[in-house]
């Protein structure tokens, strides 16, 4: 059997410790080697939770000896992305960046461009394009299932009226801090997947909580050159949430509440390589039909765990990446477009290629 790939994670907050170190010890073919962190409460959760591998201070300590690893995984704060992945790259690591990818297009652009130049992988955890009602919603529109899309909307809300301190609550530019950028990476990611490229961006963005540096309530329209007008709704002030994805089209509709549950199992302590990893349960399927006329759709499983089979088998096999990173540098493009939307009061034109 083929060595385990050594993986060095750089960051053990919430983004390394629920989502990120889970996976990547579930994934065959991957081992968790390092992992970087100062914090000593992250660094004692770290040693209990995975005490076969090596806990390091700095960065700096895996760039010196590029050898030991086969991959990096950016986990660290948004604003430390770009600098954090240019450097594994100078190493010659592959490297897997959370989302979003950079604060700026212009900084994504870089980034491939000194990936592709060096002939690094290069690619971006856009993990909820395995959320399995994503998944569904895919495979009901492929199927024709509702006919010709019309709109599709989409929410990541909460109801946390109170700010909590943390870099993600930064206002600076460089943090890419606030909802937009938060969950609006993913919201935007899925439903350019599902529908294809954008031609007007609208958005509607503001600061609700009192004191807050940085938007906590959003909402972004889409227009797809294909004539699908997506709509989206990201905040932390929602006291009633709504539907978490409602696709209408000529023939039938799908409605579907509630988030992906592989979230949740992994904050728990969860692995995907358990049984009944990502299914839902029957009471929270989603409906399929016109009113009167409604029946509830199996929910496809969710599978974040495909996302580093991939990875692994891309390094190993040379198959693709699971995400091509610059389809995360168009998303960031059009959270740029929503910001100035907002900021201007106009519907804004993307820019062609």
């Amino acid at each position: 059997m083929a060595k385990a790939l050594r993986v060095g994670l750089l960051g053990y907050g919430l983004a390394g410790r629920v989502f990120h170190a889970p996976l990547i010890a579930a994934t065959p073919g991957l081992r968790l080697d390092a992992i970087v962190t100062r914090d000593p409460q992250r660094r004692e959760q770290a040693r209990q939770h995975f005490p076969d591998a090596r806990l390091v201070d700095d960065a700096d300590e895996l760039w010196r000896t590029p050898d030991a690893l086969d991959l990096v995984v950016v986990a660290t704060p948004n604003r430390q992305h770009v600098p954090m992945a240019r450097a594994a790259l100078a190493a010659g690591l592959p490297v897997v960046v959370d989302k979003p990818l950079s604060p700026t297009t212009a900084e994504g652009r870089v980034l491939i461009d000194e990936a592709t130049e060096r002939g690094v992988p290069l690619t971006v955890f856009q993990n909820r394009r395995w959320d399995g009602d994503f998944l569904t919603v895919r495979r009901l529109v492929e199927q024709g299932e509702l006919g010709q899309v019309l709109r599709f909307e989409s929410r990541f809300e909460r109801f946390r009226p109170t700010i909590k301190p943390g870099w993600r609550e930064l206002a600076g530019p460089e943090e890419a801090g606030g909802a937009l950028f938060d969950l609006g990476a993913h919201l935007v990611d899925q439903a350019v997947q599902l529908f294809g490229s954008v031609d007007r961006v609208y958005a509607e963005v503001d600061r609700r909580r009192a004191g807050a540096a940085v938007d906590d309530d959003a909402f972004v329209a889409l227009t797809h050159a294909n004539g699908v007008h997506s709509h989206l709704w990201m905040g932390a002030v929602t006291a009633q949430l709504g539907p978490r994805l409602r696709v209408l089209g000529d023939r039938a509709g799908y409605t579907s509440y509630g988030l992906d549950v592989q979230e949740a199992a992994l904050h728990d302590g969860g692995r995907p390589d358990q049984p009944g990893w990502g299914e839902v349960p029957s009471d929270r399927y989603g409906l399929l039909g016109v009113d009167g006329d409604l029946r509830p759709v199996p929910t496809e499983p969710g599978a974040y765990q495909s996302f580093y089979a991939q990875v692994a088998a891309a390094l190993r096999d040379g198959t693709p990446m699971p995400v091509d990173p610059r389809d995360s540098v168009h998303t960031v493009e059009l959270i740029e477009l929503a910001h100035r939307s907002a900021a201007e009061g106009v519907v804004l034109p993307v820019p062609t290629a």
